[in-house]
């Protein structure tokens, strides 16, 4: 694996598994998948949702890989290096 932030991801549990809690705030129930943050647990919807809070979490927190949520998949992200792993 070339990328260190994957390497060095932390392993923080989702806050939840069945919502975007960003889009529920909204009003919008129109989220599509959802992504954890392994630095602090946060869930974000995927950029394939109307708001992307998972890369919005990204830009504004910096905290570098995510991993998907969904049922039966086990990727993780890096944002910085744009690498999945």
């Amino acid at each position: 694996m070339s990328c260190q932030h994957l390497a060095e991801a932390g392993t923080a549990q989702p806050a939840t598994t069945t919502e975007c809690p960003d889009c529920v705030a909204i009003g919008n129930p129109d989220w599509v998948h959802l992504r954890a943050c392994l630095t602090c647990g946060h869930v974000g919807c995927c950029d394939s949702s109307p708001y992307q809070h998972a890369t919005k979490h990204f830009e504004s927190a910096g905290h570098p890989v995510m991993r998907s949520v969904q049922p039966g998949e086990s990727w993780r992200w890096c944002f910085v290096d744009e690498e999945i792993g």
